[in-house]
């Protein structure tokens, strides 16, 4: 077996050499925090108007107005871990002391820091430099395709939602640099049709049992939508760069395995390699809910067959390491074999592929038991020379994660 990476890429940080921090992660249930200056709390004008109501007024602006004990009450949760939140808007998030970094279930916290993410700070993602060597995977239980064949990934057309409204990229930051991966809008069962769900790879939130929370995770669906070349996003809008707006995380869960299991080696927690993440508008919005701005979102299949009954897989994700440069959406079908990495943890699924850094997290679509598209996994990790990619099979672990967000965020 060749070496194996995370497929999570660091972009080159300013004023200092390129960086990368390819962690595989978990974690579990995320506390529920994002505020501005003006608006705060799950589903603020990115879920029904009942939801908004709830949860202040609008002065005509199309901002959301938090009434003062609410925003004193989410101020007071942060100074439980001791965030001063106009410190840390003023750049002591980049405090990534060991013993500073958020790292349990309840202790995550997102505050919105209004236009952080510019075109300049998402336009492009750096090759991770972390390999992994194959004696690192052991256990191998014996139900191991053979490598499947390269597939050449294929561009999406432009525009991107035109083909896949559900796609787009995770922004974050950690101590090494700005980094990406790659998500997708799935339903929501408590919220049909208003969703502000979308899933993504643990190790694009948390990094894992050596670390702690990500920062400033933001969600841009059908990024670079027209499909601009790098020189033309040099001078691109934000507007132009994230059409259907920035969406911040205000929850998030992964696995329990992840947070024990996740680490820089490759195969460490790739089995329960899997997130799910609440957005809110970075904007005010206008009510609308993510599924609603960006038309649709995907059902999740927590009892996808084995491979032997999955005729094929689609992968789709923005790759960013060399030949790509992050900025054009691409995919890959092939109908998926085994990947065995540990012998107490489940088979993955594993397709051929030529998508590299990047694509973490992109969204792994087949037909349902309807016949219909359904999310039935995410890229998790692939070789160094980038021919194959291996996703978790998804089930009961990925049902709890996934039900424990959309409980949290019932009815906003």
């Amino acid at each position: 077996m060749p070496p194996i990476r995370p497929f999570l890429t660091a972009r080159r940080v300013r004023g200092g050499r390129r960086t990368s921090f390819p962690t595989l992660a978990a974690v579990g249930l995320a506390t529920a925090l994002a505020l501005t200056v003006t608006a705060c709390g799950p589903g603020d004008d990115g879920a029904n108007a009942d939801a908004s109501a709830s949860q202040g007024s609008s002065d005509g602006d199309g901002k959301i107005r938090i009434p003062d004990d609410i925003q004193d009450d989410i101020r007071d949760k942060l100074k439980e871990h001791g965030i001063d939140i106009d410190k840390w808007k003023n750049g002591a998030w980049k405090n990534w002391d060991k013993d500073d970094w958020l790292r349990e279930a309840e202790d995550f916290v997102n505050p919105i820091i209004k236009d952080l993410w510019d075109p300049d700070r998402m336009r492009e993602a750096q090759e991770p430099e972390k390999e992994v060597d194959e004696s690192d995977l052991s256990g191998d239980q014996g139900v191991t395709d053979p490598t499947p064949a390269a597939v050449r990934a294929r561009a999406v057309p432009t525009g991107y939602h035109d083909n896949v409204p559900e796609a787009g990229k995770v922004f974050f930051d950690g101590p090494q640099g700005t980094m990406v991966c790659s998500a997708t809008v799935v339903e929501d069962p408590a919220n049909p049709g208003k969703s502000n769900l979308v899933w993504t790879a643990g190790h694009c939130v948390h990094a894992g049992k050596s670390g702690g929370w990500y920062r400033n995770i933001a969600f841009v669906p059908s990024y670079n939508d027209s499909g601009m070349t790098a020189t033309e996003l040099a001078g691109a809008t934000k507007e132009e760069v994230a059409p259907y707006g920035v969406w911040w995380g205000d929850g998030a869960r992964t696995s329990d395995q992840w947070i024990e299991q996740g680490g820089r080696t490759g195969g460490d927690g790739a089995s329960y390699d899997f997130a799910v993440i609440h957005v809110t508008p970075e904007e005010g919005g206008n009510g609308k809910s993510l599924e609603e701005t960006v038309g649709s979102a995907l059902p999740v299949d927590f009892n996808a067959p084995a491979v032997p009954q999955v005729k094929s897989i689609t992968a789709t994700g923005y790759p960013a390491a060399a030949p790509f440069d992050g900025e054009t959406m691409y995919q890959c079908t092939d109908k998926p074999g085994r990947l065995s990495l540990l012998k107490s943890d489940p088979t993955m699924y594993r397709i051929g592929c030529t998508m590299t850094g990047g694509s973490s997290g992109g969204g792994w679509v087949a037909a349902g038991a309807d016949g219909k598209p359904a999310l039935v996994s995410n890229t998790s990790i692939g070789p160094v020379n980038a021919g194959w990619l291996a996703g978790p099979r998804l089930g009961g672990v990925a049902k709890d994660v996934y039900e424990e967000v959309s409980r949290k965020f019932a009815g906003q």
